[in-house]
């Protein structure tokens, strides 16, 4: 018989699973992010208890993820709001139009929310501006202006 007929089991043939890649650079979470990691291992830790097979594999992929996470987390300080830092809320023009986001852990960030990690180009470009300052952005001299900053 043909060896591409024989089948010896299912395992052969699956795809290879992969560890989650962990963001480059140090894991800086406000104390809302590290209350937010602490919730989705205790939720990942409840979920491997009642799950089995392929599912269970998944779910203590995904735990030790964020486990790694936890133990890495490194809470940062409230800013003192008087220029743009982790843990504030920027309010800019670019462009001609007005955005607000609040800048925050790589974990923490969600986009619909206006939440951006830290270490998004727009965030570094105006990281450490005040009101007022025009920052460059992109090549383009003065494109950011910071309009206002605000601790959250």
């Amino acid at each position: 018989m043909s060896v591409a007929f024989r089948r010896e089991d299912d395992d052969a043939h699956r795809e290879p699973t992969f560890e989650l890649p962990l963001p480059p650079g140090p894991n800086l979470v406000t104390s809302r992010g590290l209350k937010l990691i602490e919730a989705r291992v205790a939720e990942l830790e409840a979920a491997v208890e009642a799950a089995s097979g392929d599912e269970e594999k998944a779910l203590r992929r995904d735990l030790r993820y964020w486990l790694a996470r936890a133990s890495t987390a490194e809470v940062q300080p409230v800013p003192a709001g008087d220029a743009v830092a982790f843990g504030t809320r920027v309010t800019y023009r670019l462009g001609g139009q007005t955005r607000t986001v609040t800048l925050v852990g790589s974990d923490e960030a969600d986009v619909t929310d206006g939440a951006i990690p830290f270490t998004a180009p727009i965030a570094q470009a105006m990281m450490d501006a005040e009101p007022g300052e025009a920052v460059d952005y992109q090549g383009r001299e003065g494109a950011i202006e910071v309009v206002a900053v605000k601790v959250v």
